[in-house]
């Protein structure tokens, strides 16, 4: 293997949701499982393996799975753990890999280019596995290949908890058998329109000619003909997670007006809770910070499913100010800390369908957007 030979893990937590739910109750292990809402709009967020012979997936409505399989048990009790089970493997394999990418909350690319000068990347991502099922208790997949799209491919192959290594060379061979929806981001529609032309494996697609998929589908035809070859150019972006959004207030007198000082905290809640979403990004730490006329600051912050919200982070600010604040005492500044930002874990929100309250919060938005930021504020904020 030469220096510039590109060397792509790709790491995916087997029906991540599922196995935590397991991990907090054993006696869920070897049942049809269904993590998700339970009210009359409800999702799949993650169905066990014991669900899918029924014909259950993810994203689908929880009444059509309840009716495929009646007996299934539905759950969503851990919902907070995900959240830390994720951490704790992203805190692993950033102790390890020279490079990597948080794809999802339970999907990591690592670059392990020019690494085969040291030692050898198979064995190396056999012993990371290892070492991430040892220390959590999470079944893990992971494929070897030297492009990103390879990787997760044969990362689906290798599943359950397997893995398994594409030689470089030998893309077109491993890929030539499956079924063209098995390339990422052919959906329903392109897999319809696929066999309309006679195409139902990648190999279909690789021997079609080039020009009569560009004719059909545009660019995207030119890209799935590429795919089909085992060509794809997408990089490992560094994962890193923002820093954090903040704002504070410093009175001009001191207050110990707890109306005030409450409506206050509901303000700048929002405020930075609005400055999140603008960056399509939701947080899993909220801090509170209090100063005293002394100058006494103190502070406290407590991790968090990931969100957006106002209300859920508003909750969490008030709580955290309560523990804090010494009663009676007046306070000089007031602060509230967003941290641990990223966009990877918006489909933690697919316990409940959660598509009136988005709504909601982007109309909202763009009033603000608007009109100012302060255009609109919650009555608790008045």
């Amino acid at each position: 293997m030469s220096p510039s030979q590109r060397i792509i893990a790709h790491f995916d937590l087997d029906a991540f949701f599922v196995s935590v739910e397991c991990l907090n109750d054993p006696s869920l292990k070897g049942k049809p499982l269904l993590v998700g809402g339970h009210s009359e709009r409800g999702v799949v967020a993650a169905c066990s393996y014991e669900a899918r012979k029924f014909g259950i997936h993810s994203a689908m409505p929880m009444k059509t799975a309840l009716r495929l399989c009646p007996h299934a048990i539905v759950t969503c009790n851990a919902r907070g753990e995900y959240s830390k089970y994720s951490r704790w493997v992203t805190e692993i394999i950033a102790s390890r890999a020279p490079l990597f990418e948080k794809a999802s909350i339970d999907e990591f690319y690592l670059d392990l280019t020019g690494m085969d000068r040291f030692f050898e990347p198979y064995q190396w991502t056999i012993d990371l596995r290892e070492e991430i099922m040892r220390e959590t208790k999470l079944p893990i997949s992971f494929a070897l290949a030297a492009n990103k799209m390879v990787a997760k491919i044969a990362t689906n192959e290798a599943k359950p908890n397997g893995y398994l290594h594409v030689p470089p060379g030998r893309e077109k061979e491993f890929l030539a058998p499956l079924k063209v929806n098995a390339i990422p981001g052919v959906g329903e529609h392109t897999y319809k329109a696929l066999q309309e032309l006679g195409i139902g494996t990648i190999r279909d697609l690789g021997a079609y000619p080039m020009q009569e998929l560009e004719r059909r589908f545009g660019k995207y035809g030119l890209d799935l003909w590429n795919r089909a070859q085992g060509i794809h150019e997408g990089e490992v972006v560094a994962y890193h997670e923002s820093k954090s959004i903040s704002t504070e207030n410093t009175f001009e007198e001191n207050k110990t007006d707890m109306t005030f000082l409450m409506a206050e905290l509901v303000r700048m809640t929002e405020r930075v809770a609005y400055e999140l979403r603008q960056d399509d990004k939701t947080a899993g730490c909220i801090a509170v910070k209090i100063r005293y006329p002394d100058f006494e600051t103190v502070s406290r912050q407590v991790t968090i499913p990931y969100t957006f919200y106002d209300d859920e982070l508003i909750l969490k600010a008030k709580e955290l100010f309560h523990k804090l604040y010494r009663k009676g005492e007046p306070i000089r500044l007031l602060g509230v800390r967003l941290s641990e930002l990223t966009g990877e874990a918006i489909q933690t929100n697919l316990f409940e369908d959660i598509r009136k309250k988005t709504e909601l919060y982007k109309a909202i938005d763009d009033l603000k957007n608007r009109f100012g930021k302060y255009s609109i504020v919650k009555a608790g904020g008045i």
